[in-house]
């Protein structure tokens, strides 16, 4: 059985965002609030969903997007790796995360 230590901190610092739940998907867990898939958590690191509004959050910080190698090539997908320090940081984790959910209607 994975150790879904990770899932269960994230989830905690996530409290109270209306809907949340979390759902097993491609080797990690799929972040949702409501029927909105806003967030991955893969690998010991959580992608939040980005658009227009919010991807220079995340790039300004120097966060990478999540990728994957499919028939030899690497894709990108528009969900980028949230900061260590705003993952520890409940408050302003929780505003990043309404962010991303609202990226994700």
């Amino acid at each position: 059985m994975a150790d879904d230590s990770f899932k269960d901190f994230v989830l905690d610092q996530l409290d109270g965002l209306p809907g949340l739940r979390s759902r097993r998907m491609f080797g990690g867990h799929g972040l949702y609030a409501d029927e909105r898939f806003f967030g991955i958590l893969i690998e010991g690191r959580l992608y939040f969903k980005t658009d227009d509004s919010n991807r220079s959050d995340y790039e300004s910080r120097c966060s990478g997007p999540f990728t994957y190698e499919k028939a030899r090539r690497t894709i990108r997908i528009r969900y980028f790796a949230v900061p260590a320090d705003v993952l520890e940081d409940g408050v302003e984790l929780k505003t990043w995360a309404a962010k991303a959910v609202a990226a994700a209607e």
